[in-house]
């Protein structure tokens, strides 16, 4: 593990999927608490030296889509809506967290908030919904 991930993160992805591309990503569990993680490299950034923002969003939806699945022991889900309101940028060498929790559930769709955040200060927030695939 680089030094340059803080204590109890582990890699998020073992294959090659999309996250491991747009990565390296990482994971922690604290009980049911989860937290995902990623040091922000260059390839991350826009033209204006900043986390491309399409990077954020992409990460928001990962992390708060495995809380869903972790919620309903790995039953396929979907996003169906992901909304976000960037509230500051991210740089190059950020360590960038996000967290979340799912707030409401009907019998098909699952309504969750999160929040992205470097050294405790909030640069985005998200909310979502995801639909339990099979269910009516």
């Amino acid at each position: 593990m680089s030094a340059d991930v803080p204590a109890g993160f582990q890699p998020a992805a073992e294959t090659e999927t999309f996250e491991t591309f747009v990565g390296p990503l990482y994971e922690k569990w604290d009980g049911e608490d989860y937290t995902c993680g990623f040091r922000a490299a260059p390839h991350h950034g826009n033209r204006r030296g900043v986390v491309h923002g399409g990077m954020l969003f992409t990460f928001a939806d990962h992390t708060l889509g495995n809380m869903v699945w972790a919620r309903f022991k790995d039953q396929p889900c979907a996003t169906v809506t992901l909304n976000v309101d960037y509230l500051a940028g991210a740089r190059t060498g950020d360590w960038i967290e996000c967290t979340g929790n799912i707030t409401r559930e009907t019998r098909s769709l699952i309504f969750i908030k999160g929040q992205l955040s470097i050294d405790g200060k909030t640069v985005m927030t998200a909310s979502g919904v995801w639909k339990k695939l099979g269910a009516d």
